[in-house]
C-alpha cells in the first residue's frame, strides 16, 4: 500500500512537472532543448503511470517490461540532448544582460553628457551675458566719478563701482567653477591643481595633491568625470567631516588611472549613507559617473576610528 501511494504522488508531481514545462515553451520561444525536456518529462510521466498499472495487475509482461525500458531510454536521450541544448538559452541570456548593461550604459552617458552641455551652456550665458551688462554699468559709473562737483554722489558712485567690480569677478569665479576653463584647455592635473590652490588659500582645510604624471591628457570625458567627483569629495569632506586634512594621490600605469582619496575627518557608517537618498552627500551620483567610464568606486569610512578613504580606478 505504502508503494502504492509513492507512485500516485510520484505520477502527480511528474505530470505537474510536465505541465508547467510545456507552459513555459512558450515563455523559451520553442527552443528545441526547452521541447526536449519538456517531452522526456511528459514521458516519465507515462512510465510512472505503467508502473501503477503493473502495481495493480501483479501480472507484469516481459513486452511491457521491453516497452518501459525503450521510453527509459528515449527520455535518457531526450534529457541528456536538451541540457546540451540549453546552452543556447544561457547564452541568449549572457547576451540579454550585455545589451542591458550597454543600454545602462548609454543612459549614464547621456545623462552626464547632457548635464556637462548644460554647465557649459549656463557657463557661457553667464560670462557673456552679464559680464558685458556689469562692464557697460562700471563704465557709465567711472565717467560719473570723474565729475568732481558733488563729492556726495562722488562717494555714492564709488561704492557702486566697487560693487559692480566684485560682481563681475563672482560672474567669472562662477562660471569658472560651472565649466573650468582650464579642464578643457591644461587638462586634469591642471584643472584639480587650481580647484586645490582655492581651496588651500581659504584655511579652512589642507589639500595635498600628488600625482606621478603632469602632461598625460585623457579622454576629455574621462577627466570630466574625474575632476567632478574628486571636487565632490573634496566638497563632501569640507561640508559633512570637520575634517583637516586631505590627500590626493593620482597614478597612471599601465592604462590605469588610479586615484586614492583620504580626510582625517570624523567618518561616517558607509551602508547607512549608500541608503539613505536624503542625505544628500552624492555618493550615488559619484558612483553612477564612474560607472559611466567603465570604472569602479570604492568607499571605505568608519564613525568610530574617523577617516574616509575612497578609492577609484579606470581603464584608460
Amino acid at each position: 500500500m505504502v508503494r502504492f501511494i509513492g507512485l500516485i504522488i510520484s505520477l502527480s508531481l511528474q505530470i505537474i512537472a510536465a505541465i508547467v514545462s510545456w507552459r513555459l515553451m512558450k515563455m523559451t520561444k520553442y527552443r528545441l532543448s526547452w521541447i526536449l525536456i519538456s517531452l522526456g518529462l511528459g514521458l516519465l510521466a507515462i512510465v510512472r503511470a505503467m508502473d501503477i498499472i503493473d502495481f495493480l495487475n501483479k501480472d507484469i509482461s516481459y513486452e511491457l517490461n521491453l516497452v518501459k525500458d525503450w521510453i527509459s531510454i528515449l527520455i535518457s536521450f531526450l534529457l541528456i540532448a536538451g541540457i546540451l541544448l540549453l546552452r543556447e538559452i544561457f547564452f541568449s541570456l549572457k547576451k540579454a544582460e550585455l545589451e542591458r548593461k550597454r543600454a545602462e550604459q548609454k543612459v549614464l552617458n547621456a545623462i552626464i553628457d547632457t548635464e556637462e552641455r548644460e554647465r557649459k551652456r549656463f557657463a557661457k550665458e553667464l560670462h557673456d551675458g552679464l559680464g558685458p551688462l556689469l562692464s557697460t554699468v562700471k563704465m557709465s559709473v567711472t565717467a560719473l566719478i570723474k565729475d568732481e562737483n558733488n563729492t556726495n554722489k562722488k562717494e555714492i558712485l564709488k561704492n557702486i563701482e566697487l560693487l559692480v567690480n566684485e560682481s563681475i569677478d563672482s560672474i567669472k569665479e562662477i562660471s569658472n567653477n560651472i565649466s573650468p576653463h582650464v579642464l578643457a584647455n591644461f587638462g586634469l592635473i591642471s584643472a584639480i591643481n587650481t580647484f586645490v590652490n582655492k581651496i588651500n588659500l581659504t584655511k579652512q582645510v589642507m589639500v595635498k595633491f600628488v600625482t606621478n604624471t603632469t602632461e598625460k591628457r585623457m579622454d576629455l570625458n574621462i577627466e570630466t568625470v574625474l575632476y567632478r567627483v574628486i571636487s565632490e569629495l573634496i566638497n563632501n569632506t569640507i561640508k559633512h567631516a570637520c575634517a583637516k586634512n586631505i590627500s590626493i594621490i593620482l597614478n597612471i600605469n599601465d592604462n590605469t588611472v588610479t586615484v586614492e582619496y583620504k580626510d582625517d575627518g570624523i567618518g561616517f557608517d558607509v551602508e547607512k549613507v549608500l541608503n539613505d537618498t536624503s542625505h544628500g552627500m552624492g555618493f550615488s551620483n559619484i558612483n553612477n559617473r564612474i560607472r559611466s567610464i567603465n570604472g569602479i568606486f570604492i568607499l571605505d569610512s568608519n564613525p568610530h576610528t574617523g577617516g574616509t578613504h575612497a578609492l577609484i580606478k579606470v581603464n584608460l
